[in-house]
Order: C-alpha cells, then structure tokens, then sequence
C-alpha cells in the first residue's frame, strides 16, 4: 500500500503547519502526517516551515529571534483565507496534543529544520518531548541535514529516521553509509531520473510534492513507499483510480 504522507498537514485545502491543517490531515485518514520544527529565542518547538515568519503570517522576522509570546500573537491563516484570521502558530506540544484529542493512529513525521540553520540542542528538545509519554501514534524524524539525524539517532535508537533531498546522489549515498537511515524523501525530479534502478535501491522512497494525478499514478507505477502531498483526500482518490486501471 503507497503511503499518503500529508505535507504540513492538508496543507492544499488548510493554512500549512497549523492546527486546522493537522486536523483536516486526521479527517481524511493520511497514513503520515508531516511537520517542521524549529526553536523560538526562548527555546520553544516551533511548527513552521520557513525560518522566518513572513510568508505565512502577518509578522516579520526569524523564528529565533522571537520569543514564544511574540509568535503567538501573530495570525497564521488569513494569507491562506480570511475563514482563518484567527488561527496561530503551533507549538509542536499542541499539534501533539490535538493529535491525540482527534484519536490520530497513524504516524507523525517531524522534520528537524537544520538545513539553514543548526538550532542548538533542538534534538535533545524534541527527543525529550516525544519519549515523555507513550503515543497512540507512531513518530519518525526526517531532516535535510544528517548531522541532525546522526544526533536524534543517538538519542532516540530506535526511531525512524528519514534523509531529504533534492536531486543530490550524493545525500544517497551519505543514507545508504548508515543502516539506521530507513528511507529517502527525494523531489520527484530524482525519481524520475533515477526510475530504472530504484527497485534495486534498499531504502524506503517517499517523493516530494506529488499533487498531480499523473504523478501520483507514476508513484503507484514505481511502486514507491509512500507520497508526500498536499491534498492526502485527493491522492487517496488518485491512488484508488491508479489501481482499478490496472
């Protein structure tokens, strides 16, 4: 079965990384739910995606150069539709939260945010928060940067981890040199190039950002591990068209 990762939640249909998102996610029954952390000034997990919180709020500025209370007054919905001025940005403890409130069974994907900028001690922060209790849900890490999956490998053993890519063979490689890697999240770009080997590939392939139906029945067609999406209610439909043409 191809996993229907949800990008930012349902983020075609809802505000990216925020609680409306993540619900919407939880509604129409994705297998993973994916999400991006980064450290407030004051040390908080931040659910959003850029560092800087211009693009989907009404702020400005850095992420850690913000305090927590300065985060939450900004609205993170009316640049997605006004039916959401008063949504705000999450903290990761609150997405758990509402993951639990709505029953969620699947997996929770987190993605360190590192790769521009390396947050001090936010792994041991977000390890700390995930085996503070026991889930209903599974949780996976990914990260675009592998020193950050080297160091929540150590704090966690026996999580999954993920490498993001590009089109980098290079990053491939740097996942195939360590056996606690399970799998890639490369831009569809690479999977296209690379379709005639990847059945000889010993990762687990979840591409990146795949909304089109063409591309979600190529998926099915490469037999790939999951797909990342923003529509997870529409891909589940494609994947269901995917399946009866056959």
């Amino acid at each position: 079965m191809t996993q229907i990762v949800a990008h930012r939640g349902a983020s075609g249909t809802r505000p990216e990384n925020t609680l409306p998102s993540f619900a919407e996610a939880v509604r129409v029954d994705s297998d993973v739910i994916e999400l991006d952390v980064h450290l407030s000034k004051d040390g908080h997990l931040i659910v959003m995606h850029d560092e800087d919180v211009e693009r989907t709020t009404n702020g400005k500025g850095l992420i850690r150069e913000k305090t927590l209370a300065e985060i939450k007054k900004l609205n993170a919905g009316s640049w997605f539709s006004s039916a959401y001025q008063n949504t705000k940005v999450p903290t990761l403890k609150e997405v758990l939260d509402l993951l639990v409130m709505r029953n969620f069974r699947g997996v929770l994907t987190i993605e360190l945010k590192t790769d521009h900028y390396h947050y001090p001690e936010i792994e041991m922060k977000t390890a700390t928060l995930m085996t503070s209790r026991a889930w209903p849900f599974t949780h996976w890490y990914c990260s675009f940067n592998i020193k950050s999956l080297d160091i929540i490998h150590k704090l966690e053993p026996q999580t999954q981890l993920d490498l993001i890519l590009s089109t980098s063979n290079k990053k491939v490689i740097e996942a195939l040199d360590r056996s606690y890697i399970e799998g890639i999240h490369p831009k569809m770009d690479w999977v296209l190039k690379n379709e005639a080997s990847l059945a000889d590939l010993p990762l687990a392939i979840r591409p990146w950002t795949i909304d089109e139906e063409a591309l979600v029945k190529k998926c099915v067609a490469l037999n790939t591990t999951g797909i990342i999406t923003n529509f997870p209610e529409k891909a589940q439909q494609y994947i269901r068209n995917a399946k009866r043409s056959k």
